[in-house]
């Protein structure tokens, strides 16, 4: 099929996502209670989700239905286009066929509303008024306010102050939808009031502005919290992508080398990736999937696989996960979406498996890949996307130097249209470059009193 861009109807948005789980050679260990070190069960999580989110986050069911209304707002941006990015693949002068899923064609510009229109919808069966969460670069807020203006539902966003300040057009997209929108850290919680006693000036990061949202979200009737990446059922709700992308390629007649997403808490990565990684683990049919991480913060390629907290005061679960410790405060890179501090647990699982890859590019790398990609094929990334592409160039150029003709796969997870300022900084030569240091790694995770994992 010799074609631009392959397209698939309605009809042919997937009735299924699709659980990992039920194919990984070794499961995912199970969270902890963070007082008492012992398994918890999903009574704990109860306050946080509703019922139907907490069967999905424990499944090990293979195929899970989509709801309809779920899937008669998806039709509003899905099925999105796979397109080849020929351009890019004449700069590079490779024989490797390259493809993007683009998921900025979504109403919020991102990947971030397959899984915030699920978690709205099963919120609002269970009764919840209003939902509180933590945003990064301001995407998955964006897309839970939109969702949640949908169903008819408050959203209470926390976002990472570094961002706050510097995307402020993502702050008014979220307002736009209804939500309310908090720099994070802030005084509305006893979380946030404790981190700024203690660094008046902090950028912030996930950690914490996880922390400030579930403290709200316990402490208020009738609300819930949710999580945009990292959980289980988050990642079960991306693969949304990687079904679709799966038939558009059969469309092409290919299947792909090489899968390439960016990496934060896994929902990109896994959206794109666990599809494909399915014929791995079933058939046995090899297939590359690597994960591109900031090496700001480089979890996956230097972090420790131990038992760790998901926010910065101890708020969660212990999650087995990669980790470069919950009290690590990232550099205030532009790709917001990505300074976490660990991965899901079942990236993680993958990843000491040796399954699945990581690989971790600086600041000023990804923005050169995010302007030679806008400059051929004429999308500006969003930060996070930059990632994936130089990750691309990277493996093309690899292709051209070994005459192999792989198609290789990315998940265009958003444009950058609210990154302007970003890019201008880059086309000045102003960027700041950052690389957290090995002595920096070694502090945070020297603070770390969780349980280790073994073997």
């Amino acid at each position: 099929m010799d074609t631009k861009k392959i397209l698939l109807p309605e009809s042919e948005i997937p009735r299924q996502w699709y659980n990992i789980v039920a194919d990984m050679p070794t499961k995912p260990l199970p969270p902890l209670h963070p007082g008492t070190h012992e398994p918890i069960g999903p009574d704990m999580l109860a306050p946080l989700f509703p019922p139907a989110l907490i069967e999905q986050e424990v499944s090990q069911e293979r195929w899970i239905d989509i709801p309809e209304e779920v899937r008669d707002i998806y039709r509003i941006w899905r099925p999105t286009p796979l397109i080849r990015a020929t351009g890019l693949e004449k700069l590079l002068d490779t024989p490797a066929r390259i493809y993007y899923k683009y998921e900025g064609v979504s109403p919020a510009g991102s990947h971030k509303p397959n899984t915030a229109v699920p978690q709205a919808y099963y919120n609002k069966l269970a009764g919840t008024t209003k939902i509180t969460t933590e945003t990064g670069a301001g995407q998955w807020g964006s897309a839970l306010s939109f969702a949640c203006q949908h169903f008819g539902l408050a959203c209470e966003v926390y976002m990472v102050r570094a961002s706050y300040d510097g995307k402020p057009y993502r702050k008014i997209m979220m307002n736009t939808w209804g939500a309310d929108v908090y720099p994070s850290p802030s005084i509305r919680t006893a979380a946030g009031r404790g981190i700024l006693a203690a660094h008046p000036n902090s950028p912030g990061s996930l950690g914490m502005a996880i922390s400030e949202a579930v403290e709200m979200a316990v402490h208020e009737e009738h609300t819930k919290y949710a999580l945009g990446s990292v959980l289980n059922h988050v990642l079960l709700h991306q693969t949304i992508i990687g079904l679709e992308t799966e038939k558009q390629l059969e469309m092409a007649g290919h299947f792909p080398d090489v899968i390439v997403a960016p990496f934060g808490g896994g929902s990109n990565f896994a959206g794109l990736g666990f599809p494909f990684l399915r014929h791995h683990l079933a058939e046995g049919k090899k297939v590359r999937c690597i994960a591109a991480e900031p090496t700001s913060c480089p979890k996956l390629t230097r972090g420790v696989f131990r038992y760790d907290l998901g926010d910065a005061v101890g708020m969660t679960p212990l999650l087995p996960m990669y980790t470069l410790g919950h009290n690590f405060v990232p550099a205030p890179i532009h790709a917001g979406g990505l300074r976490y501090h660990g991965a899901g647990a079942i990236v993680s699982q993958l990843l000491h498996d040796g399954l699945i890859e990581a690989q971790a590019h600086d600041q000023l790398t990804c923005f050169a890949a995010g302007v030679q990609f806008a400059r051929a094929e004429g999308i500006i990334p969003a930060p996070e996307a930059n990632h994936a592409i130089a990750t691309v160039i990277k493996e093309a150029q690899r292709c051209k130097e070994e005459g192999r003709a792989e198609t290789i796969v990315f998940n265009l997870c958003g444009h950058g249209h609210f990154d302007m300022a970003a890019y201008e900084q880059y086309l000045a030569g102003n960027l700041v470059e950052h690389e957290v240091t090995q002595r920096e790694i070694n502090q945070s995770l020297a603070l770390l009193t969780t349980p280790l994992i073994n073997g």
